[in-house]
């Protein structure tokens, strides 16, 4: 199984975390991007590259499944066993174990020592407490003191805490990520669109518990009878091209109601699955879905089961009919529907509660604080054609309206089509020549504790300058890109520091910069530099003694793989 490009990276950005820090790394990929592959990969490395042993966490049945396909298809010859009360396996002994937390929890002896411990939707580890994840992770460090956590997530964020990673979390740096935007355009994720709801519940008067609507007061107002009629009928209407539609219910009634109104008024068949269902009922539902076409069902309402883990490419149409105030259940919501499938253009995105207009685009979400509710809205929604925009948007992509100054975002109860990833709308492209490049180490006078970049100036006019920062002393995906873009530039080894980055290209290790391409997009204060065209690379300086000190690079990996713990 040969990796993508950004699942590559990911895995190198793991091993050289690893190798040069003593802390835990999280790895950030979008839904439906391949995190299992990612975590195969890592798997195989582990044991047949360092002797090393791995366990593999999961919450569902489902996430186990994957794991261990994925991984039997990148390893055949490696010995994989499987520890899940749901999946009927109890295997000990073997040099990576697939897991589910709440059959293994209190089992960490049982397996003996393990140098990873790989966490999959790793946003599930508590922040504090003594849940199922913590303990078994206590207890297995017990076992082996140089015991590494790996977590892999689409959403390093949690409802009342902010982000996953801190110093005092189990997981404590952000060592690689990859946006849901970026894979649009490369292809690898399937485009979204979104409409609002003609009849859209009024959510202001809900109480707040715990960082989220009180779900028995979600449920009584979605249910109204005027709300699921309307809500079903646009469904439906909205559909006639569409050959799976998810439909994310806000509670057990609701769904049924839900099932009942789409058969006894449209004539259509929609499956339901929740918590209570029975296990080989939700299957057999679930493969009908999945399957389709004569025999398969288009609709299939769930409460609950179908968010994390659910791996169904076909889905064409997701259906939120449940409003939250979860970031991380938006998100996994509409990521249903970001896999790639044969026939299958985009997604739509039929919003029913209010959630793009509070949450954000999928790629831009905002999360909620202690101010929750104030300031102003990630998204908007237009006047003229009422789509769903990004707030930022000055024109509207749909119908090119054009929004006068610091207008508020309005949510009339009609429906529209729009993307909900920000897109692009027609942004300002410049390529012009550059007179003179400068160098210079860039200090934040906000944040003296702050990193220090490399901040690169162009100038493309008498008095004109445009800008970029180059990160070179920070982590993960920035300090990657500081790696592509000076290799592009010099023969010389990357630097480690800022200084040495700016003393060298000082002293000529870079490429001149002919020319520049800058855009600006609306609602942006700057422009930013998005192309070169650059001249040759200069040969090496001629006093290799006063070359910085290489980045440590070994057999492709970017680290030595001797400094790996185990």
């Amino acid at each position: 199984m040969e990796l993508r490009p950004y699942q590559r990276d990911a895995v190198d950005a793991v091993w050289k975390h690893i190798a040069q820090s003593d802390t835990n790394p999280a790895v950030v990929l979008p839904t439906g991007s391949g995190k299992t592959h990612v975590i195969a990969e890592i798997c195989r490395a582990a044991v047949q590259d360092w002797g090393g042993r791995v366990i593999v966490l999961a919450h569902v049945k489902e996430l186990l499944e994957q794991a261990a396909g994925k991984l039997q298809a990148v390893a055949p010859d490696l010995p994989i066993g499987v520890y899940s009360a749901g999946l009927g396996r109890r295997d000990l002994g073997y040099a990576v174990t697939i897991a589910g937390i709440q059959s293994i929890y209190q089992r960490a002896h049982d397996l003996g020592p393990m140098d990873l411990v790989i966490v999959d939707e790793a946003h599930l580890i508590p922040p504090d407490g003594e849940g199922m994840y913590r303990r078994f992770l206590t207890d297995a460090r017990d076992l082996c003191d140089h015991q590494r956590v790996i977590g892999l997530t689409a959403t390093p964020y949690r409802m009342k805490t902010g982000t996953i990673c801190s110093d005092d979390s189990i997981l404590n740096e952000v060592c690689f990520e990859v946006g849901v935007r970026e894979l649009i355009a490369g292809g690898y994720l399937c485009p979204l669109r979104s409409r609002a709801g003609k009849t859209v519940a009024d959510t202001s008067e809900l109480h707040v518990r715990g960082g989220e609507f009180v779900a028995g007061e979600v449920e009584d107002l979605m249910n109204t009878q005027g709300l699921v009629e309307s809500a079903c009928g646009e469904i439906v209407a909205a559909t006639v091209d569409r050959n799976a539609v998810l439909i994310f219910a806000s509670g057990v009634a609701h769904g049924l109601h839900v099932q009942s109104i789409l058969k006894e008024q449209h004539g259509v068949e929609c499956g339901f699955v929740c918590g209570q269902t029975p296990a080989t009922q939700r299957d057999e539902t679930i493969a009908r879905f999945k399957a389709g076409g004569v025999g398969g069902l288009k609709y299939l309402a769930n409460v609950n089961v179908l968010t994390t883990g659910f791996d169904a490419p076909n889905v064409d149409c997701v259906a939120l009919l449940r409003p939250t105030l979860s970031p991380g259940l938006y998100y996994q919501m509409v990521g249903r529907g970001f896999r790639l499938h044969p026939g299958k253009d985009d997604c739509l995105v039929l919003d029913f509660g209010g959630n793009v207009l509070r949450h954000g685009p999928v790629d831009a979400i905002r999360l909620a604080d202690s101010n929750a509710g104030t300031g102003e809205a990630p998204a908007k929604q237009c006047p003229e054609c009422d789509a769903l925009i990004h707030a930022a948007y000055a024109v509207c992509p749909e119908c090119e309206h054009s929004f006068p100054p610091r207008q508020e975002a309005k949510h009339e109860a009609v429906a529209s089509d729009a993307a909900v990833v920000t897109g692009d709308e027609g942004p300002t492209r410049h390529e012009e020549r550059v007179v003179e490049v400068a160098y210079h180490t860039h200090r934040k006078r906000s944040d003296p504790l702050a990193k220090p970049t490399m901040r690169v100036e162009y100038r493309v006019g008498f008095n004109r300058w445009v800008r970029e920062w180059i990160c070179f002393e920070h982590t993960g995906y920035a300090r990657r890109k500081a790696e592509q873009w000076w290799s592009k530039r010099s023969h010389e080894p990357v630097p480690s520091t800022v200084e040495e980055a700016v003393e060298w290209a000082n002293a000529g290790a870079l490429a001149p910069t002919l020319r520049v391409t800058t855009e600006k997009k609306p609602g942006d204060d700057w422009e930013r530099v998005v192309a070169y065209e650059l001249g040759d690379k200069p040969p090496r300086l001629e006093d290799p003694d006063n070359l910085p000190e290489p980045a440590i690079a070994y057999d492709g990996y970017g680290f030595d793989p001797d400094e790996v713990p185990f």
